[in-house]
């Protein structure tokens, strides 16, 4: 590794599995000191152990404000400061659209877009104070190009999306860059609500051979390296942008 994040201070949310436990070990790798939050105690206990060189786990409800607030104040005290903060945790309901329940809809929007919005509310005065930095939000190319039994998930993601390219304007000049990640198709647990609405896990590889050029499904270490990159100095350039990583999908 190249050490590209030596010394940073990150705060991963969303980081117990899947895509946030590859983010959260590639920036550990990369020299970065890391907290790690996730609702999942035990296992976000667990992958604190398995990334160790000083990761450490909070527990926390992203969609309350209370919890976000003691996230980054315990946070900040294990880490002396912060350079970057990546929003990954989510939730994911799938079906159709009008047996979608009032609570169902509220719960995805509180977890998938709330929590983006009280994570980078939280983080941004000690990014200030610590002269800029980077947050990354992730979004989903569903946020880009929505589907059958997707609606909520959709909004929800469309609203990360959106919400981060007006953060990224508002802050440019304190040198806080902010953008946005929209994965597809990647193998993680996160996806078993959608695999059940497509038929199983056999009918979902039938559709991702023929829609993704790439002809496969994703693992969480190949979306890793981006996260990586964007909360670099190698990135000091770039804000506003929402980056696939679908295998062609969107394009």
């Amino acid at each position: 590794m190249t050490e590209r994040l030596k010394d940073k201070r990150i705060i991963v949310i969303g980081a117990a599995t899947g895509i946030g436990r590859a983010v959260a070990a590639a920036a550990s790798s990369e020299g970065a000191r890391v907290v790690i939050a996730d609702l999942a105690e035990k296992q976000g206990q667990a992958t604190a152990g398995e990334i160790g060189h000083g990761c450490a786990f909070i527990r926390c409800d992203v969609s309350d404000e209370q919890s976000v607030a003691s996230l980054f104040a315990a946070a900040l005290d294990h880490l002396g400061g912060l350079d970057g903060v990546v929003s990954n945790a989510g939730l994911q309901k799938a079906g159709p659209m009008v047996d979608m329940s009032v609570t169902d809809w509220d719960g995805l929007m509180a977890v998938n877009a709330r929590g983006v919005f009280l994570a980078t509310r939280a983080a941004v005065p000690h990014l200030k104070a610590a002269g800029g930095g980077s947050i990354v939000n992730t979004a989903s190319l569903a946020a880009k190009r929505g589907g059958p039994g997707v609606t909520a998930y959709a909004a929800s993601k469309g609203a990360v999306m959106a919400f981060t390219t007006a953060c990224a304007l508002e802050l440019a000049s304190d040198n806080i860059r902010v953008n946005s990640v929209c994965p597809g198709f990647i193998d993680t647990p996160f996806n078993n609500p959608a695999i059940e609405f497509l038929g199983g896990r056999e009918a979902q590889a039938k559709l991702v051979k023929s829609w993704v050029p790439l002809g496969r499904q994703a693992t969480p270490e190949e979306i890793a390296p981006l996260y990586t990159f964007l909360l670099s100095d190698e990135s000091s350039y770039v804000t506003a942008q929402a980056y696939s990583v679908d295998g062609g999908v969107y394009n």
